[in-house]
């Protein structure tokens, strides 16, 4: 596996928003985000916002009367996905946040992994998952069998990857 842009890890996602307050006020308080400083000469609405390792950052509509309303949850739709501690917690959440949801399950092999998906105020798709489970397993590479990369291990992983190759 070759790294030809010589990438080290994903820093941000950035997400257009009807309304930056309210976007912010969601992943603050149901996902855990914190607001971070973003430079001030940006000539736009926004927020940043920071955990687990990735960085969010919210983008004021210019148009927000015109942006797509999207209501059906649709797992196969574009979507950003965290994993979990536990899927009976994060359901408790969502029920008492009265947040609309779907459930899904994938098998592969005996591991089974849980997902929970629902929408942000903008319609764009969340999953909550315990995707850790299952393991990555490449293409290529023979038997290699690989853990998905939390904070303290990515950067091993990735060593070990290009170790191989």
């Amino acid at each position: 596996m070759e790294n030809p842009l010589h990438l080290k890890s994903l820093n941000h996602i950035s997400i257009v928003c009807r309304s930056v307050d309210k976007s912010l006020d969601f992943y603050q308080n149901i996902l855990g985000f914190f607001p971070i400083r973003r430079p001030c000469s940006f000539n736009f609405d926004g927020a940043w916002l920071f955990n687990y390792g990735i960085g969010i950052h919210l983008l004021q509509s210019e148009d927000p009367e015109n942006m797509p309303k999207i209501s059906i949850i649709n797992p196969k739709d574009n979507h950003i996905s965290f994993q979990c501690e536990s899927m009976a917690t994060v359901e408790k959440r969502l029920k008492e946040m009265e947040t609309e949801y779907i459930k899904c399950r994938v098998e592969e092999g005996g591991i089974y992994v849980d997902q929970i998906f629902f929408h942000d105020p903008d319609g764009t798709m969340i999953e909550i998952c315990n995707c850790d489970n299952l393991p990555v397993i490449p293409l290529s590479g023979g038997d290699t069998v690989l853990r998905p990369c939390s904070t303290l291990h990515c950067t091993m992983q990735q060593n070990k990857i290009q170790q191989m190759v």
